[in-house]
């Protein structure tokens, strides 16, 4: 109890309600898989890059990060999946890059830069240059990243020998007093650009290599800036007002830096080399043409294996080796669906090992589940034995692809529509997230229309389903006058009791909100004041929960029970700090099979 030593008036706050249960977001979804560029882990480079899944909310937002709907000329279907995803209802989306980097031949193989990263030293030309142009992330789209660098003058800042409307690090054109500010195109003599200093009196003047000098008072000088515009595709990135030297907080070099830039998704970086060349040097060097230059080398990488989707797990001793792949996707809580489409670009065996990681992967973290695409060009019985290799009640496969126009082509006038056939995983993970938003989780994810196909690359009838059904393999169906639908919702699991996907989902919800809002009660004293308050928190969730429908019964008592008292814990747990409370829910299971039973009845006449 508190402390009272000094007699006095005390004012305490207390608590007469029991703490709430917030019921953790359900539709969050996370893919782990190439894509065109972005974040990734890049052990090369000092400080190397560590960078953690990205968060989007929208396309636009995915192609700023990551890029467009092709990888080195093939479809990205990362890229797809997450159109699928956010055009069917979804709202956030994490996705962690997988890329696997060419190394040097060698006994000590390392990161081979060129043959991964795009660069242009600047001068182009030359054996010492000055500063270098490097694209931030790996890939071969770096060769479409176009620089284009303007020079751009202010009036005069030179006022009665007094530098003025700049700071120490801009740099200033100097000529004689009275000249005309030249056109921005032309480039400045490379002696006549200083860099402004700050004397120990506080007046400004311009760097030396003895210290600070001051300007006539009859002179003029300009403030000189760069506009760098970075191309690449339909995207444009315009950064304007850029200093030059690194000192200054808006230099270039400080603007696109390797690490943390302003703007995180930033295509490029300058890198200043190991010269120190003066600003009128560098300013020279780094001015572009109009059209711009590109830069070059770069690669995609190598084939990515079942091993680089899965990835590795983070080395706690050295922060140069962050967690990779989709076991990155593992150490943002928020994540409650995931899924994996490069699996289908694997052959039949590498497929499954990669699977068997994905549902690995849900399984251990408990509180998520796995979509699973079967292989590519599947008939019913190929799609069959694919299914009979798995057995988890943390994944749900679906059948079969859908068919879409292609995004990537213009279509021809006078020829057939472009299409393109991609894995399932991005529509229904969509459907999840809108059936969440929409309904709840408790309802089962099935019978809702698929947005933005064109059809199913195979048809689905009602005797074909009645062969997958059983098996947990869930159609994708078209039904005339009701358009494309999810017409299934099991797990891949052969225990009845995880039968179906919003059972298991259900669960996975309520057991991750009751363990991250009660984390309160570790190391509270374990008496009865402490389990009643358990069990009453725990009761408040559940008739919440209840009340939306997602649990049997026409009274809470027939729809969940919580025990925390002498009945579930023995003295020996309390000598050994346990606290063990038991819950029972009732879920309510999906209307799978819905039968009318009709029959011919004659009524009796009565008499009144």
């Amino acid at each position: 109890m508190p402390e009272y030593l000094t007699p006095a008036v005390y004012v305490e706050e207390t608590s007469f309600r029991s703490r709430s249960i917030e019921g953790v977001p359900t539709s969050t979804f996370g893919m782990a898989g190439v894509t065109e560029y972005g974040p990734v882990p890049v052990p090369a480079g000092t400080p190397p890059l560590t960078p953690v899944p990205t968060l989007v909310t929208s396309m636009t937002e995915y192609e700023r990060a990551f890029g467009g709907l092709l990888v080195g000329g093939s479809h990205c279907q990362v890229a797809l999946a997450a159109r699928a995803f956010f055009a069917n209802g979804g709202r956030r989306l994490y996705v962690s890059r997988v890329f696997s980097y060419t190394r040097t031949t060698g006994a000590n193989p390392q990161i081979d830069e060129a043959a991964n990263f795009a660069s242009l030293q600047v001068p182009a030309t030359g054996n010492n240059p000055l500063a270098r142009w490097r694209a931030r992330w790996p890939g071969s789209f770096g060769r479409q990243i176009r620089i284009t660098v303007a020079l751009r003058r202010s009036r005069n800042v030179l006022i009665g020998g007094q530098l003025v409307g700049v700071q120490p690090g801009a740099a200033v054109e100097t000529a004689a007093a009275g000249a005309a500010v030249p056109r921005n195109a032309t480039v400045p003599m490379p002696a006549n650009v200083q860099i402004v200093a700050r004397a120990a009196d506080g007046r400004l003047g311009y760097r030396t290599a003895t210290g600070v000098a001051f300007p006539p008072a009859n002179a003029s000088a300009w403030h000189l800036t760069l506009v760098v515009t970075v191309q690449a595709g339909d995207r444009v990135d315009a950064y304007s007002e850029l200093e030059l030297d690194p000192a200054h907080p808006r230099s270039v070099f400080n603007v696109l830096q390797r690490q943390d830039p302003p703007d995180e998704f930033a295509l490029v970086w300058l890198d200043p080399g190991t010269a120190t060349p003066g600003a009128g040097q560098l300013v020279t060097a780094l001015l572009t043409p109009d059209t711009g230059v590109y830069l070059t080398g770069g690669g995609d990488g190598l084939t990515v294996t079942p091993a680089d989707l899965i990835g590795a797990e983070a080395d706690p001793d050295n922060i140069a080796e962050p967690a990779t792949g989709l076991t990155a996707l593992g150490e943002v809580e928020d994540i409650a669906i995931v899924a994996m489409p490069d699996t289908v670009g694997l052959s039949d065996g590498d497929q499954k090992t990669a699977v068997d990681g994905l549902l690995a992967h849900c399984q251990d973290l408990r509180y998520r589940m796995a979509i699973v695409d079967p292989p590519r060009d599947s008939s019913i019985s190929q799609v069959r034995e694919f299914r009979s290799k798995f057995d988890s009640k943390y994944g749900a496969l679906y059948f079969p692809w859908v068919r879409i126009i292609d995004p990537t082509r213009r279509p021809d006038p006078g020829g057939p529509t472009p299409m393109v056939d991609v894995p399932p995983s991005g529509y229904v993970a969509g459907i999840y997230a809108r059936s969440d938003i929409e309904r709840g989780v408790h309802k089962a994810p099935a019978n809702e229309v698929v947005l933005g196909i064109d059809r199913f690359v195979t048809n689905v009838t009602f005797d074909r389903q009645a062969v997958l059904n059983p098996e947990g393999i869930n159609a994708l169906r078209f039904f005339e006058g009701r358009a494309n639908r999810v017409w299934g919702a099991r797990t891949m699991s052969s225990d009845p009791e995880w039968k179906y996907v919003n059972v298991r989902r259900l669960f996975i919800y309520l057991e991750h909100s009751i363990d991250n809002s009660t984390q309160w009660a570790v190391f509270e004293p374990n008496n009865e004041r402490l389990w009643a308050s358990i069990r009453q928190t725990i009761e408040d969730f559940l008739l919440s929960v209840w009340q939306t429908g997602a649990l049997m019964g026409n009274r809470p008592e027939e729809a969940y029970f919580v025990r925390c008292d002498r009945t579930t814990m023995t003295q020996n747990d309390l000598d050994n700090g346990r606290l063990i409370c038991l819950i029972g829910v009732a879920p309510t299971y999906p209307a799978e099979f819905v039968i009318f039973r009709i029959g011919q009845w004659t009524a009796d006449s009565q008499s009144s």
